[in-house]
């Protein structure tokens, strides 16, 4: 952490190129290869990192939650996340589908989609959340657009019962998935969703593409 609040980090050849405005920790988020609110130390991890932030006075530093939003009402991790609220934190909820169908395709979970919808409008009640939606080429496939309709509609949903969406991160695959019938959208199919949700929604949508 110290290497990268004195800049010595970019004296590193691995992150030389790394643009002048750039150089800075952005935020300090809880992902990985699995659901971090599964954590049974979750919430001591939370405390841990506010207290790091506050030490190294990264105050423009969000603390970012990325979760499937199937354990957000769980009391504990409820709980846990007023420690984001105080951190300048945010929640970047999964919703990748609109239909059960779909959603069991994409995202093979452990619970059915309106037990997420009603978990990420619960959370975005409370707390600063931000929609974060992949979208692929599946078998050669790209999402059918009545699929796309019953995703926007899901979004009305949630921000019809109260929930506030901060922004929507609609993006495609980006690195080698897990499975090889899975390829990215085009720049144009992604710009093209994205423009939808910005139509029939009003929310703000943030665009990312896959390799080029």
């Amino acid at each position: 952490m110290t290497d990268v609040t004195a800049g010595r980090l970019f004296d590193d050849p691995a992150f030389a190129d790394v643009p002048a405005d750039m150089r800075a920790i952005k935020d300090i988020a809880f992902s990985g290869d699995g659901e971090p609110t599964t954590c049974k130390r979750f919430r001591t991890c939370l405390k841990i990192v506010a207290a790091v932030r506050r030490e190294f006075d990264l105050q423009d530093a969000k603390l970012v939650l990325i979760t499937d939003a199937c354990y957000l009402t769980r009391p504990k991790v409820a709980a846990s996340l007023r420690t984001l609220d105080d951190n300048n934190g945010e929640i970047w909820a999964k919703l990748d589908a609109g239909t059960g169908d779909y959603f069991r395709r994409v995202n093979r979970p452990n619970y059915p989609i309106q037990r997420v919808i009603d978990n990420i409008t619960a959370a975005a009640r409370k707390h600063r959340v931000a929609i974060q939606s992949l979208f692929m080429r599946i078998a050669g496939e790209a999402p059918p657009e009545p699929e796309l309709a019953a995703y926007i509609d899901r979004l009305k949903e949630i921000s019809d019962a109260g929930g506030r969406i901060d922004r929507v991160q609609v993006y495609t695959i980006a690195r080698r998935p897990a499975e090889s019938f899975v390829t990215p959208l085009t720049r144009d199919e992604v710009d093209r969703i994205a423009q939808q949700v910005r139509d029939q929604t009003q929310l703000p949508v943030e665009t990312f593409y896959g390799p080029t």
